[in-house]
């Protein structure tokens, strides 16, 4: 249950920001909001979502009481370039962007009580909750190194020669 405006002439940005106004709310509060808000999206929205409103009542036979606004998707339609004339004869561009809006509508789901599902026996609990705690990291065991004098190889063939 949806309903497509396409190539409307507003900038998607100024569009999205007030379908932002309405997205997942109820369409009766819905349209109330946008027909108070003063901003030109807000006429546009109102005609697209009263657009998806009467397809679902029409085509799906959905009462309007339990409808509410799924999704608003604004995109990018394709962007009118004009220009504007400037001194030395070059000219500014001007970009006329358009939108592309997509409003689906749903009905409201019931909530019906559901039914107890028996029980599966579990184990008993225990009052305190085992917790696993993170050990904490090992220390890597540190060498000590004993120090030697060690005597030079020059030094101890000199001293084997005067041994000699």
């Amino acid at each position: 249950m949806k309903a497509i405006l396409r190539r409307v002439r507003i900038s998607p940005k100024k569009a999205n920001l007030i379908a932002a106004l309405v997205r997942n709310k109820n369409v009766k509060e819905a349209i109330d909001i946008l027909k108070f808000t003063p901003k030109k999206g807000a006429k546009i929205l109102v005609k697209v979502v009263e657009s998806a409103v009467a397809n679902a009542k029409h085509n799906f036979k959905q009462n309007l009481e339990s409808l509410y606004i799924k999704e608003i998707i604004v995109t990018e339609g394709v962007t009118f370039k004009r220009s504007l004339p400037i001194s030395r004869g070059r000219m500014h561009p001007i970009l006329k962007r358009t939108s592309h809006i997509t409003v689906k509508v749903e009905a409201k789901k019931e909530d019906k009580p559901k039914k107890a599902a028996p029980k599966k026996e579990e184990a008993p609990k225990s009052e305190k909750p085992k917790t696993e705690a993170k050990e904490a990291p090992k220390k890597k065991p540190t060498l000590i190194v004993k120090s030697k004098k060690i005597e030079k190889p020059s030094e101890a063939s000199s001293d084997a020669e005067k041994a000699s």
